[in-house]
């Protein structure tokens, strides 16, 4: 076996030990691991050390020292079922310079955390089962206080004091909740709500005062889209559509939020949510190029339907 071979059958060994689910215990998740410590095919594992480093040097890693490459378009996979694990299992930080960076931004990075690289120094020593031991007993614990840590690190949207918004009982008002309170904060930081709609009229939230400020007067007779976000930051108004049970924002809907908006002074975005995929995917052919869908169940990740901007408008 190849010293490249031996390496990378170890740091599988390493995820499996570590608790990784079996879909990550694999190549790819396993060259991430060597690239987060870059640990070279010939050096032991002692040399282990720790560096911030985004996904695309991870891949040039892994095809420099390990001859394994990877096309481009394989970004996603590396950061959705590679090292969005490791995050959520307390093995990497995200951003750990810099907390707030955007969820989509090019320069986000990832880094080894400190005790789990201490461990690592240890594999293939008289020692790993011992700190191996005593490494998961803390895990769970450890887990949940990164997890405070990221939700403390989102922004959340700003309501108007002089107005309350009360949630109504039901998937679609579950919905548009999640939207404000899970979306907003990753997508749209320090956004502010100015239209939340509900299935009973009594609980509209509608900032008509900011609305008018940015060149738009609507009622609401008006076919209102659900959620309605202003984002000062990059003069965006944000459209949603949370959709349980009726259609997304397909190409009449399209149509008809741009006539409604047609005299916005900032860019409008158009955003489709839904709860989870497999409601996305009976709609799937439905939604209209050039718009954004988000789905609750994965709240960090968005779907962009083609175009030449990502969470942007046209």
């Amino acid at each position: 076996m190849s010293m490249r071979e031996q390496k990378l059958s170890e740091a599988k060994d390493i995820l499996k030990s570590l608790g990784l689910p079996i879909k990550q215990q694999n190549d790819r998740t396993a060259l991430c691991l060597l690239a987060l410590i870059d640990l070279k095919p010939e050096q032991e594992w002692n040399m282990a050390k720790s560096r911030m480093i985004g996904i695309t040097p991870i891949m040039e890693f892994s095809k420099e020292y390990y001859g394994r490459e990877y096309k481009p378009n394989s970004r996603e996979t590396f950061r959705r079922q590679s090292m969005h694990q490791f995050v959520s299992a307390g093995i990497a930080h995200y951003n750990p310079d810099e907390p707030n960076r955007a969820v989509n931004s090019p320069k986000a990075v990832y880094q080894i955390e400190e005790e789990t690289l201490n461990l690592i120094k240890h594999y293939n020593t008289n020692q790993w089962i011992i700190l191996l031991e005593k490494y998961l007993a803390n895990r769970e614990t450890l887990i949940e206080q990164y997890a405070q840590e990221r939700e403390q690190n989102k922004v959340s949207l700003l309501i108007d004091d002089n107005q309350q918004y009360k949630f109504s009982s039901g998937e679609h008002s579950q919905l548009i909740k999640d939207v404000i309170e899970e979306f907003g904060p990753r997508f749209v930081p320090g956004g502010k709500l100015i239209y939340a709609g509900d299935t009973g009229a009594k609980t509209d939230f509608f900032n008509k005062e900011l609305l008018s400020e940015l060149g738009v007067r609507v009622d609401l007779h008006g076919k209102m889209p659900d959620v309605i976000i202003y984002y000062p930051k990059k003069e965006w108004l944000i459209l949603v559509e949370a959709v349980t049970s009726h259609g997304p924002v397909d190409g009449k809907r399209h149509k008809e939020l741009q006539i409604l908006f047609n005299g916005s002074k900032v860019g409008i975005v158009y955003v489709t949510a839904f709860p989870d995929r497999k409601l996305m995917a009976k709609y799937f052919d439905e939604i209209a190029w050039e718009t954004e869908v988000w789905v609750a169940n994965a709240p960090s990740h968005l779907i962009h339907f083609n175009g030449v901007r990502f969470l942007g408008p046209y």
